[in-house]
């Protein structure tokens, strides 16, 4: 067994309020220097940083689980872990399907860019990806699940885009693997109040927010293998 510290909700330059620093090399980098030893990137309803995010951590022990905050149609935020790039490019391709067709405002939502391994801008996501997708949060949870994934809902102590403040309260019969709540929440409040996996993250979109060496779960070693495992993946 092993403890592990980390930060599973860490938004790149891909996202529209992502500052531009946030960039696959300074991400991997702040979060070594910050002693973490797994990180989850999580852009809105996209997941082309990824991958150079996985490229730059590569030849470190950091490990970077793929993944992806998916807005739902009821104005929910859900992070969506997986268990490989290939799993998260075929799930996000239906997360695309579903997002509307409407053009980013640079100007007013700001620049939402897309980076390779070296930190060089590739290109610019068109759509605008702070959108509500089609998909509504019964059907999301399904879908993850079909993708071997796992899936947390985000920020639920916060005002916008939680579960608890657009529903009111989160369903029984929801097949949820975990809760997230914001750094500055008492975790231990929400433990007498939950039954699910709770996880503190500091939905970093500015290099310093990300999460210093406080909270930790216990895994079976180090591995995104094990992450996997920990959150109820008997297979993994």
């Amino acid at each position: 067994m092993v403890k592990c510290y980390y930060d599973l909700h860490i938004h790149t330059a891909l996202s529209p309020c992502g500052d531009k620093d946030m960039t696959p090399n300074n991400i991997v980098n702040m979060a070594l220097l910050k002693k973490l030893d797994i990180i989850a990137i999580t852009d809105h309803n996209s997941c082309k940083n990824v991958e150079p995010v996985l490229k730059a951590a590569s030849k470190t022990n950091l490990i970077v689980v793929p993944g992806i905050e998916v807005e739902t149609f009821e104005g929910i935020h859900m992070l969506c872990y997986f268990k490989s790039l290939t799993d998260l490019k075929d799930f996000t391709s239906i997360i695309d399907d579903n997002l509307p067709d409407i053009e980013n405002n640079e100007v007013k939502w700001g620049s939402q860019l897309i980076l390779n391994e070296n930190d060089d801008i590739s290109g610019t996501e068109r759509k605008m990806l702070i959108n509500s997708t089609n998909i509504k949060i019964n059907e999301l949870v399904k879908l993850v699940h079909i993708y071997n994934g796992r899936i947390v809902a985000s920020h639920i102590d916060k005002y916008a885009n939680s579960i608890l403040t657009v529903l009111g309260f989160i369903p029984d019969d929801l097949p949820l693997d975990g809760i997230e709540v914001s750094l500055n929440a008492n975790l231990k409040e929400y433990e007498t109040i939950f039954k699910y996996r709770i996880f503190q993250n500091s939905d970093a979109h500015f290099l310093a927010d990300i999460c210093e060496k406080n909270n930790n779960i216990i895994l079976l070693d180090k591995s995104l293998e094990a992450f996997f495992h920990y959150l109820g993946d008997k297979d993994a």
